[in-house]
């Protein structure tokens, strides 16, 4: 299966590490699941600022290696590096009809790595 044109759209504000696609490619009623945070953060406005933090944070080294598709939903598997401490994740991402996204979710080990994430997290959050 071809890269689908939401996870290409995706991959294209990753790359540039510009957040200014997301209005566009997020859903009104998206749901992110972090793995920091206990409840799902609901709306455009909220997973904007955490992919936005996320795109700061992580992208300069962010890598994505091996990726499963299906009609509408992917898992794409990402390695970084955060002050010398790999970080390894997922990122699941479902979109609708329409391909936006309405649904994405973070997984994040080891467990240093997701403690040093949600560290750096907090504090890019605070800045916006």
């Amino acid at each position: 299966m071809s890269v689908p044109p939401t996870i290409e759209r995706w991959h294209g504000i990753v790359a540039d590490r510009d957040p200014a696609g997301l209005d566009e490619l997020l859903a009104d009623d998206v749901v992110f699941r972090s793995p920091a945070v206990h409840t799902p953060q609901e709306g455009k406005a909220v997973t904007t600022a955490y992919l936005r933090a996320a795109l700061a944070v992580l992208g300069p080294g962010l890598t994505y290696h091996e990726q499963w598709y299906s009609d509408r939903s992917a898992i794409l598997e990402f390695t970084t590096d955060l002050d010398g401490i790999a970080v390894h994740g997922i990122d699941m991402i479902r979109w609708d009809e329409t391909g936006r996204i309405n649904e994405f979710t973070v997984m994040v080990r080891p467990m240093k790595g997701l403690t040093t994430l949600v560290e750096h997290m907090a504090a890019e959050l605070q800045r916006s």
